[in-house]
């Protein structure tokens, strides 16, 4: 957006705030649980932010917004300074192997928390 431009003469961003909220952490390559900590709030509040449940507070939507290097308006509105999406194909594919590589860790955490809770309740069945 040149200097010039007027924010209402951009073609808005039509996602949710929860939509962009998620496009600009992925953009910046940071994880739910990374962002969550460093606004000192709980998983499951990026997560509700993410899928439209809630919606941050003044304050944490300011830390949020210059964390992820986005525009507050561009978060509520859709308008303004949004993140900087990969535009070779070497960086979409570093972006994307990243993301696979979170996606099998997540996995492997997820498989590891299954067994665990399989013993659990084999534990309980034989009592």
């Amino acid at each position: 957006m040149s200097d010039t431009t007027n924010i209402y003469e951009e073609t808005p961003d039509l996602d949710t705030t929860g939509g962009r909220i998620s496009r600009a952490r992925e953009a910046s390559g940071l994880t739910v649980k990374e962002v969550a900590w460093r606004l000192g709030v709980k998983l499951s509040t990026i997560h509700a932010w993410e899928s439209d449940r809630s919606q941050p507070g003044a304050h944490r939507m300011n830390m949020l917004s210059g964390m992820l290097n986005v525009s507050v308006s561009w978060v509520l509105h859709g308008v303004g300074t949004g993140p900087v999406e990969p535009e070779d194909e070497s960086e979409m594919i570093e972006s994307v192997g990243a993301q696979l590589d979170r996606l099998k860790l997540l996995h492997a955490e997820t498989g590891q928390l299954i067994t665990r809770l399989q013993h659990d309740m084999d534990k309980l069945s034989t009592n």
